[in-house]
């Protein structure tokens, strides 16, 4: 009977283990998508969160070394202080992030805490172990490598639990929080059911207590969650947030005050009505020669490229990789794309654009190509600005069709800007003509056109009347100042993904 309750035991204790590490992996994939959503945080962000929550861990294991005197209580403590910060973590960084920035301090200074809170946890396990508490002397040895493998399945759970699961289902700060919840919830059992007997009455009231208080301050959290992120989030627009949606991908948010709506994906504008039709002009009609063209769109989710081009009874093909951007499209910004993504005359595909262009598209090839993606602020958007991608994408064009691509500012990221530039040249473009015009929104915008030997910019001759371009405004668009001329650069590739570091390096 005394093996088989030691056996019960020790299984308790290595499901509370897995569900302990899942939850502490949730932190960490949790403090890598708010760097994401919230900066377009990239290896940079990456890596020190990776780095310094593996190093937290070494430095949780020292530091919890004059608690292994009292294993049970202090592992209770540990577990009530992790399951509370951690679940609180996403909420505290997006409150930071709305007051004052992007906050490397404070993403390393979580990442610091909850790495050396996970990283104290075994070691106190491992103490429960080596004192027999739980299995007798000859069993201790194969109970140590068995909560190793507990620890690492929990850890695999956890990222699998992520993205597939919690993300999807609750969002960013719910998710978090919800990991917060069930790392209580699994502590109090693990004193209620394994450890009782290994605490005094005493003892075990406050932990119970403690664990209970935080399990409280969880559900606080979960109830009252929406409410605060609307709150905090409307500290970062300067007008009424009219939609937002954390999506697998990206926080979309739709802002609007009068007549002016502004679609933002991870905090970066991506039009207002005042002045879009200033952008998407100069981007859509360069690339074509005819009405009735057949045209691949890459990106442009917000519809306003395919709306332009259905005016000119273009067939679209439009691969975008966030389907909730398409919905919003469609609801959401309805009045400001006419619909034009449910036409007959338009073909979603929801894929990665570099892949679906690697497995060769749809067979066919295009007259125009246009690429209408948020700036390369990370190396996930950097692979789209790479040489490998825009030679992929000219491998789907028609000898004589046109490329355009939208560049960053030419004026405020000149090295982006001609960045774009050299690495169209080194993708094989014939002729790589640059332009910009202003978008007051944006600021001065640039643009790169990739045509055949000898092209220049020009509208084709069937353009319905537009409020912004013309043959002059595009004759103009090719003319830069003295402060602002070619420059001579290297591509931009995947190994080497420059356009990051131009974009990193700010605004002029």
């Amino acid at each position: 009977m005394r093996g088989s309750g030691q056996r019960w035991w020790r299984f308790l204790l290595l499901v509370s283990v897995a569900i302990c590490a899942a939850c502490g992996l949730v932190y960490e994939l949790a403090l890598i998508s708010l760097a994401t959503s919230t900066g377009g945080g990239g290896i940079v962000e990456t890596s020190l969160i990776v780095a310094g929550y593996v190093a937290a861990l070494g430095v949780g294991a020292v530091l919890v070394r004059p608690l292994l005197r009292w294993p049970a209580e202090s592992f209770l403590a540990v577990e009530a202080v992790l399951g509370i910060v951690g679940g609180f973590s996403a909420m505290a960084l997006y409150a930071v992030f709305a007051v004052i920035g992007q906050s490397v301090v404070a993403l390393v200074l979580a990442t610091a805490v909850l790495g050396m809170l996970v990283g104290a946890e075994l070691p106190l396990l491992l103490t429960l172990v080596q004192q027999g508490q739980l299995v007798d002397a000859r069993g201790a040895g194969r109970v140590v490598a068995t909560l190793n493998a507990a620890d690492y399945v929990g850890a695999l759970l956890g990222g699998l639990a992520w993205p597939f699961l919690l993300l999807p289902l609750f969002g960013l700060i719910r998710g978090t929080a919800a990991a917060g919840l069930l790392n209580l919830v699994a502590a109090l059992f693990l004193a209620c059911v394994v450890l009782r007997s290994r605490l005094s009455r005493r003892r075990m009231w406050v932990a119970s207590s403690g664990l209970v208080a935080g399990i409280a301050l969880i559900v606080t959290l979960l109830f009252l969650s929406p409410s605060w992120v609307v709150t905090a989030r409307q500290q970062l627009y300067a007008d009424p947030v009219v939609y937002a949606h954390q999506s697998q991908y990206q926080d979309i948010v739709v802002t609007q005050r009068g007549k002016d709506r502004r679609l933002y994906l991870n905090g970066g504008l991506q039009y207002s009505t005042r002045d879009e039709y200033r952008y998407t002009e100069s981007l859509v009609y360069p690339a074509l020669r005819n009405k009735g063209e057949r045209v691949l769109v890459i990106g442009g989710g917000d519809g306003l490229a395919a709306k332009e081009l259905s005016a000119m009874e273009a067939q679209i093909v439009q691969v975008e990789l966030d389907p909730e951007v398409i919905e919003v499209a469609n609801t959401v910004l309805r009045e400001d794309n006419g619909g034009a993504l449910e036409g007959d005359n338009v073909q979603l595909i929801v894929d990665d654009a570099f892949t679906w262009l690697r497995k060769g598209g749809d067979g066919t090839r295009f007259d125009a190509v246009i690429i209408d993606l948020p700036d390369p602020d990370n190396e996930t958007m950097a692979r789209l600005y790479s040489e490998e991608f825009y030679t992929l994408a000219r491998s789907v064009l028609s000898p004589q069709g046109r490329m355009t691509v939208q560049a960053s500012s030419a004026y405020s990221t000149p090295d982006v800007f001609w960045r774009v530039r050299a690495t169209l040249e080194s993708a094989g473009c014939g002729e790589v003509v640059p332009y910009h015009v202003m978008v007051p929104t944006f600021g001065d915008w640039g643009f790169h056109l990739c045509a055949p030997e000898g092209e220049s910019l020009s509208l084709p001759p069937d353009t319905p009347p537009l409020r912004f371009v013309s043959e002059e405004t595009l004759a103009a668009a090719r003319v830069f100042g003295a402060d602002n001329q070619p420059q001579d650069m290297e591509p931009s590739t995947l190994d080497r993904p420059f356009i990051v570091d131009d974009m990193r390096r700010g605004y002029r």
